[in-house]
């Protein structure tokens, strides 16, 4: 064991929207969780690995916290929820803002009751016009919880991330390193793979279909000369959605698959032929079997 590096388990949390996937996908330095200006992106526990000299750090990802209106939301609110005594440091991942609200209030009543150090992270200060602001921002949420640490950053802009970086390994315990040093995502590629397509549709598609679509990998097969090919389905909830998806003589469709491929490719390191489908599957996001079927559920 090497007694001189830390290694352990950091969970990022918060409400939808705060930016938790930018920051991890910014400190690894690789795109594996999807980002999107919608919320609730994020709907399983994304694992990635950050190594240094100093060690290493497991960031989990977790899905925003925030009141489930279907079975799909009381999954992912409880997947959030589960990581917080898991983890040797919690990074609670908050807006600049002095306001806290009931979805804030719910986050620092769950944080209280742990045991795991806090460290609050004010997120997006790049947005902020005057530097002395964020004091104000620090004054309003100092007490709502017993936090270890209190960081401002800016994950888009990569401001005060070091810093950050610095807490997290304070807290975390010596030994031996979970991963190898170039291992950068616990994540299969089939799933990482769907999430960029989910992503691309939810960009590309925009305020048009709602959260209720899901991407299943039906096949990925590697070619001799190293191309894959890949079939992916797009599971929809209705049938006026599957229209939208598609697009005019199957314009959308080809959108959402060259951007994802592009992705895939840069990903992979490897060419893609891509195939995309659409099917209807009726008020999936209350079914458990689909959801299940769709990778969502607890392991």
């Amino acid at each position: 064991m090497d007694e001189k590096k830390k290694s352990g388990f950091a969970a990022l949390v918060g409400r939808p929207n705060v930016g938790k996937s930018t920051l991890m996908n910014h400190l690894i330095g690789q795109k594996i969780a999807i980002t999107s200006d919608k919320p609730q992106t994020t709907r399983n526990r994304i694992q990635t690995v950050y190594t240094d000299e100093r060690g290493q750090v497991i960031f989990l990802d977790t899905p925003g916290i925030h009141k489930a209106k279907n079975k799909l939301g009381e999954y992912m609110v409880s997947v959030a929820e589960g990581t917080l005594s898991e983890v040797d440091v919690i990074l609670w991942l908050v807006e600049p803002t002095t306001y806290i609200g009931a979805g804030e209030q719910h986050i620092a009543g769950l944080l209280r009751k742990v045991k795991t150090p806090v460290i609050l992270v004010i997120n997006k200060i790049d947005t902020v016009k005057q530097p002395e602001e964020i004091l104000t921002f620090i004054n309003a949420y100092k007490d709502i919880c017993d936090f270890a640490e209190i960081v401002p950053v800016s994950a888009l802009k990569d401001k005060n991330t070091d810093v950050m970086m610095e807490q997290i390994f304070k807290y975390l315990p010596y030994g031996p390193q979970y991963y190898d040093e170039d291992t950068v995502t616990d994540q299969p590629m089939r799933q990482i793979a769907a999430e960029l397509i989910r992503e691309k549709a939810l960009r590309l598609l925009e305020d048009e279909i709602p959260h209720g679509i899901a991407v299943t990998i039906e096949q990925m097969t590697e070619r001799d000369n190293g191309m894959f090919d890949i079939e992916a389905t797009i599971i929809c909830e209705r049938e006026s959605h599957k229209g939208i998806i598609i697009g005019k003589g199957g314009s959308m469709l080809k959108r959402i698959g060259s951007a994802a491929r592009r992705e895939i490719e840069a990903l992979m390191g490897a060419r893609v032929n891509l195939q995309l489908w659409v099917k209807v599957r009726r008020e999936w996001r209350d079914s458990e079997l689909y959801m299940k079927n769709y990778g969502y559920y607890q392991k």
